[in-house]
């Protein structure tokens, strides 16, 4: 578990403050029953916090019931170096899409993540649906 109030590894700032792990994704990935991320920005946020960490179960309990997988798998050995969210877009009341790059560094090569992602909400949550890749490329 991260120091609560260390910088969220999202990235997230208000201003030029950086936010910490229990003012951003903190509150919705230990607090997952009673504190679902507000939006879908606030939920990729949260979603690739869970992928640095290493918090399967989080990114299970946050995927759409028909697109999820068994089982995530982590890329032991990876690191990851920043997410970049470059578009949030509110399609209606309970479909959004959010723009982002993730960037990675495994055995000493970069990569970088690009997906455009839909969201829906099913009652209060937000759900990870699937995403178009526009590019995953190393050694960025």
């Amino acid at each position: 578990m991260p120091d609560p109030s260390a910088p969220c590894p999202c990235g997230r700032t208000l201003g030029k403050k950086w936010l910490s792990y229990a003012q951003c994704c903190g509150r919705y990935l230990d607090h997952f029953d009673s504190t679902p991320a507000p939006d879908a920005e606030s939920l990729i946020r949260s979603r690739y916090t869970a992928f640095v960490l290493e918090r399967g179960q989080y990114l299970l309990d946050t995927w759409c019931a028909a697109n999820r997988p068994v089982v995530v798998d982590f890329d032991r050995g990876a690191k990851w170096l920043g997410l970049e969210v470059r578009r949030h877009r509110q399609i209606d009341q309970d479909h959004a899409e959010v723009e982002f790059v993730a960037r990675s560094r495994m055995n000493g090569r970069a990569s970088r993540l690009h997906e455009v992602s839909r969201f829906a909400r099913e009652g209060v949550r937000w759900v990870y649906v699937d995403g178009d890749l526009h590019g995953v490329r190393e050694g960025v």
